[in-house]
């Protein structure tokens, strides 16, 4: 008999899944098997094939991993942007937007300051690079699927709401590529508001929740 997924999305369109579980579960490491970053035991599926079918590059413009602490990154955040979009895989999509612009100005509606684009990675505040590393992945406008890596866990509630609405309006707008996002919380008030999809992760496994009542 075969095994069934761990995590499936039988159809991309507006699920928010939401993954909870202690620290040192394997939530991280789930989203990066996702992202087909890390090699794992099991099939990910995208669309019914497997990322190979796809081609690995173009599979990962439209999955996507962004992680909690890009200030890990090397060079600026404009230099991240202009590499990421000089790649085959993405000069391979159409895009009837600049995708520096379009997160520009998504960072500035998180009253992020325009100079910081051109820090180091490594002198941005926690808080000040995940919303960058947002803006980007908002910005290039490629992925059906975010997989987002606790993305407001360095931000205070002001810029938590800013960032949630932002990305519930991607999800929902006809503009965007955007269709699915999965969430990594320990936040549950956070799960409540922006889930519809919710998995715990425990030492026995991973095992899909009800929607809590709120």
């Amino acid at each position: 008999m075969t095994e069934p997924p761990l995590l499936e999305l039988r159809k991309i369109g507006c699920d928010i899944v939401v993954i909870r579980g202690k620290s040192g579960c394997g939530k991280t490491t789930l989203l990066k098997c996702i992202a087909h970053l890390i090699l794992c035991d099991g099939e990910v599926l995208y669309r019914g094939s497997p990322p190979k079918a796809l081609g690995i590059p173009s599979y990962r413009t439209r999955v996507l991993y962004v992680p909690q602490r890009p200030s890990m990154l090397s060079g600026t955040p404009r230099d991240f942007l202009n590499t990421i979009s000089s790649l085959e895989a993405h000069k391979a999509i159409k895009k009837e937007h600049n995708p520096f612009q379009r997160a520009l100005d998504v960072s500035r509606d998180w009253d992020v300051d325009s100079q910081l684009w051109e820090r180091e990675w490594s002198n941005l505040s926690g808080g000040e690079a995940q919303r960058i590393a947002l803006a980007i992945a908002v910005g290039l406008n490629t992925a059906e699927v975010l997989l987002l890596d606790e993305p407001t866990s360095a931000l205070d509630s002001v810029s938590t709401t800013a960032v949630e609405k932002l990305l519930l309006n991607e999800i929902r707008s006809s503009e965007s590529m955007l269709k699915s996002m999965v969430w990594i919380t320990h936040s549950e008030e956070q799960g409540s508001r922006i889930g519809n999809k919710f998995i715990q992760i425990t030492p026995g496994g991973i095992l899909e929740e009800p929607m809590p009542l709120v």
